[in-house]
């Protein structure tokens, strides 16, 4: 067999997975709806979570009878932080899983699988919400959530928490390359920040949801023998704030009962932040929503994001 008809063969095979790609439009994929985290006392984080964050229980919406739920916030833009008793074995990484929100789960299911990615099936809880679970190149469990439905009335509005917006979540990451050929050329991910302890390194990198300004963190360079502690900062999620400095002082009477970085610091990104831990070590980050420096590092080339 000739070379001719060898390569006519292989772009016969071919071009059905790209017709298939071309056709299958992806649907909007709009911000972090919820993330779980494992956790070793459950009354400890609860309590961390409802008393201290001051988010209101909302246990009615958790993905799974097991889990323990918060509500963030309702309505269009409804996002979650549900607890779940780590396991045995206990894994490396304690943020379990990291969900966006999207319109429509099963079209997102077949656009994935019309570009190579394999994922799970879809599942749906009591209230309707479609659940679509995958690993992402560097085995972190991702999911995509249909929007919720209309604000629950047995659950509290969470409109005193100390935020009601997660604004990212960030995830160790070895190999960028596979990570943005996925969150990137396939998913469509934006860059919307880069930046290291030192001007020249790239540490951090802030992946944009294509539809809207939540954002995947990047965080490289941390050695592969990181113990608990360290992976818990990296591992790590971002409530928005308006004013730091009235978030950290909401804080101070819970200070005896919770582990903190001192006191509020400019971060790199040229925004204020202010570091918590949850009783695991994984870390909680306020962040004001917008920088009032000049970030290290690189330009901002995204919107950011709004309370």
């Amino acid at each position: 067999m000739n070379r001719f008809l060898l390569g006519f063969i292989a772009l016969l095979v071919t071009l059905p997975s790209l017709f298939a790609q071309d056709k299958i439009v992806r649907p909007r994929i709009t911000g972090i709806q919820h993330v779980r985290f494992y956790v070793s006392d459950m009354a400890k984080s609860r309590a961390f979570y409802g008393d201290i964050l001051r988010f209101s229980s909302a246990d009615s919406r958790c993905t799974a009878a097991s889990l323990s739920c918060f509500a963030v916030s309702w309505g269009p833009r409804a996002q979650h932080i549900e607890l779940q008793q780590v396991p045995s074995p206990v894994p490396t990484d304690w943020l379990a899983e990291l969900t966006f929100a999207t319109d429509d789960v099963p079209q997102l299911h077949a656009y994935l699988v019309a570009h190579g990615v394999v994922p799970g099936p879809i599942s749906k809880n009591a209230y309707g919400t479609q659940l679509l679970e995958l690993h992402d190149p560097e085995g972190h469990l991702i999911s995509f959530g249909s929007h919720f439905s209309p604000v629950p009335a047995d659950v509290p509005s969470p409109s005193h928490a100390v935020s009601t917006h997660i604004i990212h979540a960030g995830l160790v990451v070895k190999d960028r390359a596979a990570m943005d050929h996925f969150y990137k050329d396939i998913l469509g991910f934006r860059p919307y920040w880069h930046g290291g302890m030192r001007d020249s390194d790239t540490d951090w990198v802030a992946m944009q949801v294509p539809d809207g300004t939540d954002w995947l963190e990047y965080m490289l360079n941390i050695s592969p023998t990181a113990d608990k502690r360290t992976l818990g900062v990296m591992n790590h999620i971002s409530l928005g704030v308006k004013d730091i400095k009235v978030a950290a002082a909401s804080l101070e009477k819970s200070r005896a009962n919770m582990r903190a970085d001192g006191s509020p610091k400019m971060g790199r990104d040229g925004k204020w932040q202010f570091n918590l831990y949850d009783p695991d070590d994984t870390r909680v980050e306020l962040m004001e929503f917008t920088p009032v420096e000049k970030p290290c590092c690189s330009e901002y080339t995204g919107p950011h994001p709004k309370p």
